[in-house]
């Protein structure tokens, strides 16, 4: 394994990022080239507990030459983000200098201009460079893995239908309870990256077979356990010897049966009062429509002080919030549905 550090300026004197690399050298050139990456909101840490006994499973297959395919890791891949506090609590998701969402603003640009994002790097923010950077390396790489984690959440991941079916096995070898098919017309980073992959040239691809990227959702915030995250660490290991990334014997996943929807399926429960949210349902729990998911306690004390909040239709439980107080139009939960419930939805993101 080779260490290297990757500098940013900051934005005022006398500050600066640093941005640690791990490559591991494969030897057959052939085989695919992996790019993974954490927290890049930067206090989602799942990813980084990953890929941390991930790197202990690649640093003995190197050394036993099983290693076919290069694999560069970044465990942490927002400095500025995680240094960025706000009353003791790392805020991690929104840089706090431009309010701007860290996965969000991403340089659209084809696999051909990959080199471009290099280019004047000294009149960006320090954010923009990172994001610069990011993306450059990723672009260097058939298999780009985004590892994030959702609030309290069951596994899944967003994959663009131009990954779908193919990508079945990450699903498979992550064992996700769910996928949700996106559209690829965000400027997150893992759709940058495919909107990169089907750009190579001037025509834009409908499928892109041997490439891949996703935004993998490994559970919860608070979900940072040593057998979890050696579980997906030896997931993700199995789906590299199954890519051809590692020659090893793996047991073989079984194939992927959970719900793989478009976006447009996906329920998201906003709460229509404000106050304390007493949940009734959990993640993963599979709900009807019209059974009770939580009550608001809206006016403590008083006989009219609860509001009910109801499924209006049947599906999963994704994902809950964490909070335990909420305000009017926050988000609850999000129910991933069999049908098509949102005919309204803009292209990309579900949330900001």
């Amino acid at each position: 394994m080779e260490q290297s550090e990757i500098t940013i300026a900051g934005d005022t004197p006398g500050v600066e990022w640093r941005l640690p690399v791990l490559h591991f050298r494969g030897d057959t050139k052939t085989a695919p080239k992996v790019y993974l990456q954490a927290a890049l909101h930067a206090n989602e840490l799942p990813g980084t507990a990953v890929l941390h006994f991930l790197c202990d499973r690649l640093r003995k297959a190197e050394a036993e030459g099983a290693l076919a395919g290069d694999v560069t890791i970044v465990p942490q891949a927002n400095p500025i983000g995680a240094a960025q506090a706000h009353f003791g609590e790392m805020q991690g998701r929104f840089d706090l200098a431009s309010r701007t969402n860290f996965n969000r603003d991403f340089p659209l640009v084809t696999l051909a201009e990959r080199d471009a994002l290099l280019a004047d790097l000294d009149r960006e923010t320090a954010v923009k460079r990172l994001k610069r950077r990011l993306l450059h390396m990723a672009l260097g790489a058939e298999l780009v893995l985004d590892l994030h984690c959702d609030d309290e959440s069951i596994q899944y991941a967003y994959i663009d239908e131009a990954f779908w079916p193919e990508a079945a096995d990450l699903a498979s070898c992550l064992s996700m309870a769910a996928v949700f098919l996106s559209d690829g017309e965000s400027t997150a980073f893992e759709e940058a990256v495919g909107h990169a992959f089907k750009h190579r040239g001037e025509g834009k691809l409908a499928k892109v077979p041997g490439r891949l990227a996703v935004t993998v959702e490994l559970r919860g915030r608070r979900d940072v356990h040593p057998d979890t995250a050696k579980a997906d660490a030896d997931g993700l290991f199995r789906f590299l010897a199954g890519r051809g990334v590692v020659r090893a014997s793996e047991p073989h996943a079984p194939a992927f049966t959970g719900p793989a929807v478009p976006l447009d399926n996906i329920d998201m429960v906003r709460a229509l009062e404000p106050g304390t949210v007493l949940f009734h349902k959990d993640i993963g729990d599979t709900v009807e429509a019209g059974e009770m998911l939580a009550t608001i306690i809206t006016r403590p004390g008083l006989d009219d002080g609860l509001y009910e909040m109801r499924a209006e239709r049947s599906g999963l439980v994704a994902t809950r919030t964490s909070d335990r107080f909420v305000r009017r139009g926050d988000d609850l939960m999000k129910i991933v549905c069999k049908d098509r419930i949102r005919l309204d939805r803009a292209p990309g993101t579900l949330e900001d």
